[in-house]
């Protein structure tokens, strides 16, 4: 029978068919960060209960700790502190790896996962974090998970998951200039609704999707959750392998050999059934900015802002309302010229070392539009590392961003540092709700270049002249 590249991952790690649609599934890696990791642990231990296999467990200090230079384990967020030392203690206890402050690999959790060769083709991850199908551009099946669920992990190296109904969307055609992931993300999220993937695992497919980098495969699997999908994936292929090779937990020698000849195998079968699919000419794509409080509130650049008297759904247009108020903007207004006071380029959506290229590649030679708080925090200390070794942080510097240690940051508001209320902030992150980047800021959505020019313009602009292109 023809399979989807899911139905090959589910197969190989079932463990038990339990019935009415779920099955018990053997789980490769447990991923764990500061803000979920101690509950997860002290949850286990008063249980009475062991990790099962430490070597397959990893902590990351990613979400609470400052990104400040110099930063400790004092923390701006309260309580943090608590949250970095508990985790720590509970973690080498079990005998569980940390990639902790100061260590030269510590990072969000996952652009760290895939860099070490944690994540791998074909392996099962999970994480108490929403965005743990990150890792699916690698072909991994990753999903995140509670902290409860991530006790059971731990100990059983199982977990019990009902199984997903299956999605293919496909990209197709040439991406036009100035256009990445992130804003084919988006475009799909705005056509089909933030609840258009729920229930469904998403195989990613297609030219477009082939033709990208293994970190853009990364940047559209981080949100298919906001498609509110189970998880998202795309195939593994040459790319992945040579991204992969000779990473520190890849594997090596005689298994290196043995891995090729099975990740090769992992693609769909040409007739594989999917309950859904979705075709997307990638000429219809441009450069994208989300407008209101969720992903699906997003338009091209040069768009305008929607008439929620036009939406024919009532709660729809009720939510876009409410979005409008709270972003301060009106039907019809444009958002081309609509005046930021931040810009954030960071977060496990776009903070890989070819995201800081990109914005980069704007900011070179130019300057910080007068008033515009900007930041750029690197995903990982390796790739703050390599950024500075090409030099990149003397562009971001010179430009006028901040340029900090790695870390989540300002990608969410936890009672640590952010933006303030009314600010207007663009950001290369992934979510837009209200307060996610402090209380009343009001986030716009977009691609890391977008965020760079509209850094520099002081106003949200196209970065497409900046990158010669119209």
């Amino acid at each position: 029978m023809a399979r989807s590249l899911v139905e090959k991952l589910w197969e190989r790690h079932r463990v038990a068919d339990l019935g009415d649609g779920t099955d018990l599934l053997y789980i490769d890696r447990v991923l764990l960060h500061e803000r979920t990791g101690s509950m997860a642990l002290k949850g286990l231990k008063e249980q009475g209960r062991v990790v099962r296999h430490p070597d397959r467990a990893f902590v990351c200090m990613d979400h609470i700790v400052d990104t400040l230079p110099g930063r400790s384990d004092a923390t701006l967020m309260p309580g943090g502190t608590a949250f970095i030392q508990e985790t720590r203690a509970a973690a080498a206890e079990a005998g569980i790896r940390v990639f902790d402050i100061g260590d030269d690999r510590q990072g969000i959790v996952h652009v760290v996962s895939p860099e070490q060769g944690i994540a791998l083709p074909g392996v099962t991850l999970v994480c108490p974090d929403s965005h743990t199908c990150t890792q699916g551009g690698l072909g991994a099946l990753a999903w995140g998970i509670g902290s409860t669920e991530a006790a059971h992990a731990l100990a059983t190296q199982t977990l019990v998951v009902k199984r997903p109904k299956t999605m293919r969307v496909r990209f197709e055609g040439a991406l036009p200039p100035g256009v990445g992931a992130k804003d084919m993300i988006l475009h799909l999220i705005a056509a089909h609704g933030a609840g258009g993937g729920a229930g469904y695992a998403i195989e990613f497919a297609g030219s477009a999707v082939t033709a990208l980098s293994v970190e853009a495969r990364m940047t559209l699997c981080n949100m298919a959750v906001e498609f509110a999908a189970w998880t998202g994936l795309v195939a593994p292929d040459a790319k992945t392998i040579a991204w992969v090779k000779g990473r520190p937990f890849a594997p090596a020698g005689d298994l290196w050999d043995a891995a090729i000849a099975d990740w090769q195998g992992l693609v769909s079968d040409a007739d594989a059934f999917f309950d859904k699919e979705i075709r997307i000419d990638c000429a219809d794509i441009a450069p994208t900015i989300t407008w209101g409080t969720s992903p699906q509130h997003a338009v091209p650049l040069t768009g305008q802002v929607p008439d929620p008297d036009c939406t024919a759904d009532a709660n729809a247009a009720q939510a876009q309302r409410r979005a409008l108020d709270y972003m301060g903007l009106a039907p019809g207004d444009s958002l081309i010229g609509l005046p930021i006071d931040g810009a954030f380029i960071g977060s496990c959506t776009n903070s890989r070392l070819s995201d800081l290229r990109a914005a980069a590649s704007v900011l070179k030679g130019r300057k910080v539009a007068a008033g515009v708080r900007a930041i750029c925090v690197p995903g990982s200390m390796q790739v703050k590392a390599a950024a500075e070794a090409e030099g990149l942080h003397l562009v971001f510097q010179a430009a006028g961003f901040e340029w900090r240690e790695s870390g989540c940051s300002m990608c969410f508001f936890a009672g640590g540092e952010h933006f303030g209320k009314g600010q207007r902030v663009v950001t290369s992150t992934n979510r837009n709700f209200e307060n996610r980047q402090g209380p009343g800021t009001r986030s716009h959505l977009a691609s890391p270049v977008t965020v760079a020019a509209s850094a520099l313009a002081g106003h949200i602009a196209d970065p497409r002249p900046l990158l010669g292109e119209t």
